[in-house]
């Protein structure tokens, strides 16, 4: 079989105005949220077939040959964050007591923390090793075997094939407002 050349399977099957990385499966899963629900984008090394199957939908979507940063930027190109919720609207992947991040975690999460910033036009996002967040970026740590918990609590996970340790994390939906603009407070 042919293979088209490589900026003829970029434009194949795209709507216009939509992330190349955004599938039809991802696209339904960020459609069907609502205000509230998480969505758990995870590493290709996170147990996400059987979270997903404890998840408010049960969908597994994967994004082969996508890494995490990426993935982040383009759901957030589309999906607004709750910053009215009660918690951070984005919590990162942390080690277990006892364990130090891994240079190559604090790698993939600072490049995560950046692409969110990007995406969602808050460019103080920064990443913090609490579970409370940072008032100016919003971003939790959540320990490892608790971010396991809380994935099961999301509505979906999305699989990215990022190979960086802790390259996990869950966004809560906020609502997009009268402008088509994240609500903000």
């Amino acid at each position: 079989a042919e293979v088209a050349p490589t900026h003829a399977r970029a434009l194949m099957g795209l709507l216009k105005g939509l992330d190349e990385v955004l599938t039809a499966d991802l696209l339904y899963v960020l459609r069907a949220m609502g205000h509230g629900d998480m969505l758990c984008i995870c590493d290709c090394n996170f147990p996400a077939a059987t979270v997903a199957s404890k998840t408010t939908s049960g969908r597994h979507v994967q994004l082969p040959g996508v890494d995490l940063p990426r993935a982040l930027e383009a759901v957030c190109s589309l999906l607004p964050l709750d910053y009215f919720c009660e918690g951070p609207p984005v919590r990162v992947m942390g080690p277990q007591a006892g364990v130090s991040l891994p240079f190559l975690g604090r790698e993939v999460l600072d490049a995560s923390v950046a692409a969110l910033a990007r995406a969602s036009g808050r460019p103080g996002l920064k990443s913090t090793d609490s579970a409370e967040g940072s008032a100016e970026g919003s971003v939790a740590s959540v320990e490892r075997f608790a971010f396991y918990a809380e994935a099961a609590k999301c509505f979906a996970v999305v699989q990215t094939s990022e190979r960086r340790p802790y390259g996990n994390v869950i966004l809560v939906k906020g609502v997009v407002g009268p402008d088509g603009k994240d609500l903000m407070p």
